[in-house]
């Protein structure tokens, strides 16, 4: 089985020079892997939470190029098809490679969560884009009350913003 590593590696190498954009990635998979093993997600759900970490912003270059913007939709719409190359050419299976672009196409989308990889990697990406945005002490606590829930989530956001 192909190492989340080598994916991080992949996201850094088509995401250069763009050194943000890759430090972003890096924050988002290194909240998930903790939130995925603080909250005892079975190995394989945990291995396709960090896949989809580690891949997660992978289309906001080919969103810029095609609309313009770098908006959450146009992520979710990129991402997938780049996320999916990447995992094909290290050998992801075709089932772990469909939720993890499932995982990549729905990380902006808020309702209908399907999953406590998906809760946990929206968490994730909300734990870093709140101290990279700066928000206010009422944003964190409209996030908390509305978004996160998982315990280990709700323990970090608490203790790093509120």
């Amino acid at each position: 089985m192909v190492s989340s590593a080598l994916l991080l590696q992949d996201m850094a190498v088509y995401n250069a020079p763009d050194v943000r954009r890759v430090n972003h990635a890096l924050k988002v998979y290194g909240f998930a892997c903790m939130l995925g093993k603080s909250e005892n997600l079975p190995e394989k759900e945990q291995l396709t939470l960090e896949f989809a970490a580690a891949l997660h912003d992978i289309g906001i270059h080919a969103a810029e190029q095609k609309y313009g913007s770098s908006a959450g939709p146009y992520q979710e719409k990129e991402g997938p098809a780049i996320a999916r190359e990447m995992l094909e050419k290290r050998g992801v299976s075709p089932e772990m490679t469909a939720r993890v672009c499932q995982l990549i196409g729905r990380h902006h989308t808020y309702t209908n969560i399907d999953g406590q990889d998906c809760q946990l990697l929206i968490e994730a990406d909300f734990l870093v884009n709140l101290d990279e945005d700066g928000a206010s002490k009422e944003t964190v606590q409209n996030v908390r009350k509305n978004i996160f829930r998982s315990t280990s989530g709700k323990t970090l956001l608490d203790a790093l913003f509120l």
